[in-house]
């Protein structure tokens, strides 16, 4: 998947060089409205419009290779076939990233919201204070988990499926059950493949998305009302 990112944003990168001031074209104009769509809808409403441009590579390799690891998952022969998003180790890296980028970068507003709260009474932020830090963690542990979880998932149900023709046939007893199982098996699990491309790329929006409002929360200026 990085290989892939690299070979793919640099033949991007070659292409805005070559196009500067004229449309895009090739690679460069199929790839731009996936950089519109996460800008427009990801990283200047979560982040703003003032700050975004410097969490922007970030977010977006965040989710393109999330989305290129579910979807190499989702081929069942080399270079695919490894569940990698569905492997806890890989989400808790990129859950650790997203937490140190978040934190790095968090203004005086921010740590004070966390560490001791304006305008609220002091037996209040006794109690509010070890939540706040909490959550602190509890934020990238949900992003670590709901990748992982729901990546995971559909793999165990596509197994599930694929297990059907062993079991109607007996292990390899009953060749008429194993038929009837995989008659049974293949659409469904055809059927669950196709809804897994759309979870592989609702799962990369979803983790990006939420690391942007994370970081959104962290850089944010103070209102003056």
């Amino acid at each position: 998947a990085s290989l892939l990112l690299i070979f793919l944003f640099r033949a991007v990168a070659k292409g805005y060089k070559a196009n500067d001031g004229k449309a895009p074209s090739g690679i460069q104009s199929f790839m731009e409205p996936f950089f519109v769509f996460i800008r427009d809808e990801v990283t200047v409403p979560m982040i703003g419009e003032h700050k975004y441009e410097k969490f922007q590579p970030f977010i977006m390799t965040l989710f393109f290779f999330i989305l290129f690891c579910n979807l190499l998952g989702l081929i069942p022969f080399f270079p695919g076939s490894a569940n990698v998003t569905g492997n806890l180790a890989v989400t808790f890296v990129l859950a650790v990233l997203a937490f140190l980028v978040t934190n790095l970068n968090g203004n005086g507003h921010y740590w004070e919201h966390i560490f001791w709260m304006p305008g609220i009474p002091a037996w209040v932020k006794i109690i509010l204070t070890p939540v706040e830090v909490l959550g602190l963690f509890i934020k990238p542990f949900s992003l670590m988990i709901r990748l992982f979880a729901n990546i995971t998932a559909g793999h165990i149900i596509v197994l599930s499926l694929v297990g059907l023709i062993f079991v109607f046939g007996n292990f390899g007893e009953s060749s008429g059950g194993a038929a009837t199982g995989a008659a049974l098996a293949v659409p469904l699990t055809l059927f669950i493949s196709l809804l897994e491309l759309l979870v592989a790329a609702l799962q990369a929006f979803i983790f990006t998305l939420l690391s942007a409002l994370f970081i959104g929360q962290a850089v944010e200026e103070p209102a003056h009302h």
